[in-house]
């Protein structure tokens, strides 16, 4: 029987990062995912609060909603009124990922400052 050859310390097995983390990452890091999940944590919300409060576009914010409704993540709700309401508010599966936002929030307040998000070297500013 042959010894099995060693790999040298250059040769490994590729890296990669585990397909549903990157997932993830590319969703809710798709820009005003992840911020609108973390607003509508406080409670449900309509599309202008919604505007108000990010400070975004209505198409942007028509196309975010849209997607996160999709994924269901988001609930929309129509009340028919008068006058004519519609309320998005987190679905069980947008509840669930409550944790994970908490955690990032808690690590971000702890170790990311706004300076570091800048792209700046801190001498530059």
């Amino acid at each position: 029987m042959s010894p099995t050859p060693q790999k040298s310390a250059t040769e490994h097995e590729p890296r990669a990062c585990d397909a549903a983390l990157e997932r993830a990452f590319s969703f809710l890091g798709k820009r005003w995912n992840g911020v609108l999940l973390g607003t509508l944590i406080q409670a449900p919300a309509g599309f202008a609060e919604l505007k108000r409060s990010l400070g975004i576009s209505d198409s942007m914010l028509s196309d975010r909603l849209g997607e996160l409704t999709r994924a269901g993540l988001v609930a929309r709700t129509v009340d028919e009124g008068p006058p004519l309401a519609v309320l998005y508010t987190l679905t069980d599966s947008g509840q669930a990922i409550l944790p994970a936002l908490h955690e990032l929030s808690t690590w971000a307040r702890d170790n990311l400052t706004a300076e570091q998000c800048s792209g700046q070297h801190p001498s530059q500013h």
